[in-house]
């Protein structure tokens, strides 16, 4: 890595560019010591079989910002078929899922290793998989990455910086650039138009202008790239610190008009007296909210909803006679909505499930009012939300951007008195298992049914009137299935 300046004249006379660039190879050098027991054992291997070995890319990127972690990329002249010669006798355990496109995996100690040969990858107009040939230099390989901050490598073991493209110093100013033109980037891999979001999204950097402009006018490329590596890459942007960053850039490509359309959509004409507020901004202020009560990380079901709780709004969208504007039912089309899009994007059929119900009740509470429910609709809606209680809890909190400080803090105090009521009804019911008082085969047994529908039909008939009136002794369950029964026989 190159030495930071040590001549004091200089240091007082350096550029705040040069000091950034300074205190980012500082951060880079403590990061490659503690990696180089692993990343210099592989490197003299390779050599001793007179081959090159570099970490590259994303690896490079995060030791310079002093984030590096045990998942190293690597990139050598050697072909897979050599690469797995050299690395089977020495690391712990190795797989072969992307030899295909030149890329070896690993694992060593506590590290996970990718050893990628120099590569070009070309997509033509129609195709949706890469055709990958092998090159025979670093510079090579180096020029087909997707960003300038991607494009650095530190050849081992002697630890040689190379950045052919500039990519030091975009990093010092937190640009991406491509290395060479946009317009020839996204034509070999479409999908680095999504990963300039991603990473503007992960690491705030700024897009700069000629690469946003690419985007914009080529964002009908994307449309060859399979769902599945668009849904990853939209997970890794939503995943992110900033998706807010991320997404807006998307709407204003037009790419999200082909990968989310449900989201620029939002952005609806206002009527002249602005009687409804700016759906779209609300949407992203959900998001920001939404993450803000997050425990355990980023969670990825919580932010989809939170961003697609009202994309059922466009499509009902009515004004009234009155002047009002209205949106009757948007949750229940944008939960069918939401189920088309992610079904579009092959997310698993759980997290489809999830998000679109959450998306279908988060306007459960604004029945609430202030504490008007009767415990047995506390109950239902405890039971409707099932296993997602606590994920509604937060988008139904999360769905408050009124900046009408009285209005929002009435809003939370109702929303306060119905999780402590929810609470001391858990209390006293252990409503989050609720079921009827009877089972289906105490129901069998009390009524002499075989296994059938009306078994079915009785269950129901006592979760209901569990729902209504809360938990009843075995005696007075069964005096009420009974009752039940012998109306339905007479």
């Amino acid at each position: 890595m190159p030495n930071a300046n040590s001549d004091s004249q200089n240091q007082q006379t350096a550029s705040p560019a040069a000091e950034q660039l300074s205190a980012v190879q500082r951060r880079a050098v403590g990061e490659l010591l503690r990696v180089s027991p692993v990343a210099d054992d592989l490197a003299r291997r390779f050599r001793e079989a007179g081959f090159r070995l570099a970490l590259v890319g994303g690896s490079v990127r995060d030791a310079l910002l002093g984030r590096l972690g045990n998942d190293l990329d690597f990139t050598t002249d050697a072909r897979p078929e050599d690469v797995l010669a050299l690395v089977r006798p020495w690391a712990d355990a190795v797989w072969e899922v992307g030899i295909a496109f030149g890329t070896v995996g690993l694992k060593k100690s506590d590290f996970v290793l990718e050893i990628t040969t120099y590569r070009s990858e070309i997509y033509d107009r129609y195709s949706r998989k890469p055709e990958v040939t092998y090159g025979d230099s670093i510079e090579e390989d180096l020029v087909r990455r997707d960003f300038t901050v991607n494009a650095m490598a530190v050849a081992l073991p002697e630890k040689t910086f190379i950045d052919p493209h500039g990519g030091l110093e975009d990093l010092a100013s937190r640009t991406l650039r491509t290395p060479g033109t946009p317009q020839s980037s996204f034509s070999d891999d479409p999908l680095r138009m999504l990963r300039a979001a991603r990473f503007s999204a992960q690491l705030g950097f700024a897009v700069a202008p000629e690469v946003e402009q690419a985007m914009t006018e080529m964002a009908g490329r994307i449309d060859i790239i399979s769902a599945e590596r668009v849904r990853d890459e939209l997970n890794k942007l939503l995943l992110s610190p900033r998706p807010r960053r991320g997404l807006t850039l998307l709407v204003e490509t037009g790419l999200a008009d082909r990968v989310l359309p449900e989201l620029p959509a939002l952005r609806l004409e206002r009527d002249e007296h602005h009687r409804h507020k700016d759906v779209y901004e609300h949407s992203l202020t959900v998001l920001d909210q939404a993450m803000d009560l997050e425990e355990d990380g980023p969670d990825l079901t919580l932010r989809l909803a939170a961003l697609l709780h009202d994309i059922g709004k466009p499509k009902t969208r009515r004004f009234e006679k009155d002047g009002r504007v209205s949106f009757h039912h948007h949750e229940v089309v944008g939960a069918k909505m939401a189920k088309k899009r992610m079904t579009a994007l092959k997310y698993p059929n759980e997290m489809i499930k999830d998000v679109s119900r959450l998306v279908e009740l988060h306007l459960r509470f604004h029945g609430y009012g202030t504490g008007e429910w009767t415990d047995s609709a506390v109950r239902r809606y405890v039971r409707d939300a099932g296993p997602l209680l606590n994920r509604l809890h937060k988008l139904t909190r999360s769905d408050c951007t009124t900046r009408n400080k009285r209005k929002a803090n009435a809003l939370s105090r109702a929303y306060d008195g119905l999780e402590e009521r929810i609470a001391r009804l858990q209390e006293q019911e252990e409503l989050d298992a609720i079921r009827p008082d009877l089972n289906g085969n105490e129901i069998m047994a009390e009524l002499g049914l075989r296994p059938g529908p009306e078994v079915g039909q009785a269950y129901k008939h006592l979760l209901e009137l569990r729902l209504e009136h809360g938990p009843m002794e075995r005696d007075e369950a069964v005096r009420a299935l009974k009752e039940w029964w012998a109306a339905r026989q007479g």
